[in-house]
């Protein structure tokens, strides 16, 4: 007899050690954390590539802003597991984030910044 047997407490059922193995295995390998890294350095080699081209000078700044904005939502989701935590928690990131984007526009525009 077990401690836990003496004491009344039940382990797992089937049922809940199968669902829990399932949630472990939603979890990527390392192969695909590889990939993702590999996607993150090719978006940065486009950001330093786009930062030469001259005729695109207008344009720049936004197209900048963009890839950025892309490999912070990779980074977020992937390395920082938001893609596996609850939902609540991307909902917040992204209306906190949201509300940081219309609070710069704001002042930018108010200030007289000329992105906006």
């Amino acid at each position: 007899m077990t401690l836990a047997e003496s004491r009344g407490i039940k382990g797992p059922t089937e049922r809940e050690a199968e669902a829990e193995e399932v949630k472990e295995g939603a979890h990527p390998g390392p192969l695909e954390y590889v990939k993702i890294g590999l996607i993150l350095a090719v978006i940065t080699a486009v950001e330093v590539g786009i930062y030469y081209i001259e005729a695109i000078e207008d344009v720049l700044v936004p197209i900048l802003i963009v890839l950025s904005a892309i490999k912070f939502t990779l980074v977020v989701l992937w390395f920082m597991h938001l893609r596996f935590d609850s939902r609540l928690f991307s909902w917040l990131l992204a209306g906190g984030l949201m509300l940081a984007g219309i609070l710069m526009v704001i002042v930018l525009s108010t200030l007289g910044g000329r992105l906006v």
